[in-house]
């Protein structure tokens, strides 16, 4: 099926945002100039840039891998899904026909949500179509914890991904600002809680 050529083209991290409040999103491609940039956000560029040195000088072992090699801050776009992204590392195990992982640097100690998994699929697929190999498993890497937790890339999370990305082009394509979130208690920290005067 051809896509339109005009189509909006999302990034991975939308996903996530998404799944927190779609209101971000609609904000982000309906009223693009009123984004701010909070401290949160530069605190998270720092902290991934500090483990990217510490990656370059340690093992895999932290991973649960023996060996392979590493592929930093990865671009990988998807004409299929309509996604591009930059993945903070790949792992490439087992030569030409080995084994593809994503991983992504999370800066919590929470367990990964849905929205994270989602996220970690959607790396996934993209590296599958990019590089041509099968993509079965995604890891994340808490910079507090230190943990490492792996995701299964299912067929159910996929399907998830492909809806997610269907209902975020309906609502930007279609300029319609979606409900705001049940759980009102994030909206405390949210960066765009000034634009939303039916939640505040």
């Amino acid at each position: 099926m051809e896509e339109r050529s005009d189509r909006t083209i999302f990034v991975v991290t939308d996903l996530k945002q998404y799944s927190y409040c779609p209101r971000i999103v609609f904000y982000t491609y309906c009223l693009p100039l009123i984004r701010p940039v909070t401290f949160k956000m530069e605190e998270g560029r720092a902290a991934h840039d500090e483990e990217m040195a510490r990656e370059r000088r340690r093992t895999l072992a932290l991973y649960g891998l023996e060996e392979g090699i590493r592929h930093y801050h990865v671009w990988l776009e998807s004409a299929e899904l309509g996604l591009r992204g930059r993945v903070d590392l790949v792992i490439e195990v087992g030569g030409e026909g080995g084994e593809r992982i994503p991983v992504e640097y999370k800066q919590t100690r929470r367990e990964a949500g849905r929205h994270i998994r989602q996220q970690i699929a959607a790396y996934g697929m993209m590296l599958e179509e990019t590089w041509g190999r099968p993509v079965r498993r995604g890891l994340i890497l808490s910079l507090l914890s230190r943990q490492v937790t792996e995701v299964l890339i299912t067929d159910e999370l996929r399907q998830e991904v492909r809806e997610a990305v269907r209902a975020m082009r309906e609502m930007v394509e279609g300029e319609r600002m979606p409900e705001a979130p049940r759980r009102r208690g994030k909206c405390r920290v949210c960066e765009f809680r000034r634009f939303c005067n039916d939640v505040l």
